[in-house]
């Protein structure tokens, strides 16, 4: 307590406890004792182990409620977990993200696995909720079969697609509190589907994001890209060095690189390895499938002899 609380004097007698320092810390170490007691009442005793996650718990609301923490621009934070942790930019390419989606109404995100593309672009939609700028979410990702066949997975169409959006439902369940999100998820006010269901539909007031899209073909990237309607924005996020989609079909995230390279409003944002937020061995398996994919370029560009 003493450590947690430097500014503020603890004196116990008996079943009595009296604090002395700044208002704030103040009424932070009285809900923490409210909350050892409740603890202390369930579990008969409180170790210290319960004292230093409510010491966490505790801090981590009161930062949640301070007007700040809700406005773009406080340091690297993008909003607060219902828990009180902090989401920010991490990375400097995670951070060109979160601005490059202040100035521009389309962003593609482009990088390897691991560097919090996905992650960063679902907070900040989160964050835009939020704040009532938008009215709902709604992230697609193409439904492509890696190495696995979707006909052979059990149960209906939904079951058998969910595997492929897990992802997006890992990132909100670290943002919103679990009976929140199903409320949400309920009342279409957060979306989360397959690319194909976004066909002749108009997103109003909607905050979308397209994960995965090295899999969307050029058909499906120029559907994506026309359904965005008024007051909406877009994240486009990909890893072209990962496609699945048949070699002799091109990823449409590889070419609309060229076709929207000079349209006011988009901007493209690259990551690399540098930005890997994942296991510290991410980053060299990165850097050694490059390597050998160079490798291989070369070995196809020399010519044969006859």
């Amino acid at each position: 307590m003493d450590r947690a609380f430097p500014k503020t004097k603890i004196n116990a007698r008996g079943n009595r406890v009296k604090f002395t320092g700044p208002s704030d810390d103040v009424a932070l170490l009285g809900q923490i004792i409210g909350g050892m007691i409740e603890v202390a009442e369930r579990k008969k005793s409180v170790s210290e182990n319960d004292v230093k996650t409510l010491i966490a718990l505790k801090t981590g609301e009161q930062k949640a409620r301070m007007p700040h923490t809700a406005h773009p621009g406080s340091g690297n934070v993008i909003l607060y977990t219902y828990d009180g942790e902090p989401i920010g930019a991490k990375t400097p390419g995670q951070k060109r993200i979160v601005e490059s989606s202040e100035k521009h109404d389309i962003v593609f995100s482009i990088g390897p696995a691991g560097t919090g593309k996905t992650y960063t672009s679902v907070a900040l939609a989160v964050r835009a909720l939020k704040e009532h700028r938008v009215k709902k979410i709604i992230l697609a990702r193409p439904a492509v079969e890696a190495g696995e066949n979707l006909g052979f997975l059990p149960g209906d169409l939904k079951e058998k697609i969910d595997p492929y959006l897990r992802p997006l439902y890992d990132a909100l369940e670290d943002m919103i509190e679990a009976d929140k999100l199903e409320l949400y998820l309920k009342r279409n006010i957060i979306e989360i589907a397959p690319l194909a269901y976004m066909r002749g539909r108009t997103l109003n007031n909607a905050f979308v994001i397209l994960d995965e899209a090295q899999n969307a073909t050029n058909i499906q990237m120029k559907m994506f890209l026309t359904r965005i309607g008024f007051n909406s924005r877009a994240i486009i996020t990909g890893d072209i060095t990962q496609t699945d989609l048949p070699k002799r079909q091109e990823s449409g995230l590889m070419s609309i690189q060229r076709i929207l390279k000079d349209v006011q409003g988009i901007d493209f944002v690259y990551l690399n390895e540098e930005d890997v937020v994942r296991h510290k061995l991410v980053r060299d398996i990165i850097k050694a499938y490059e390597k050998y994919e160079d490798k291989q370029n070369e070995k196809e560009k020399k010519p044969t002899k006859d």
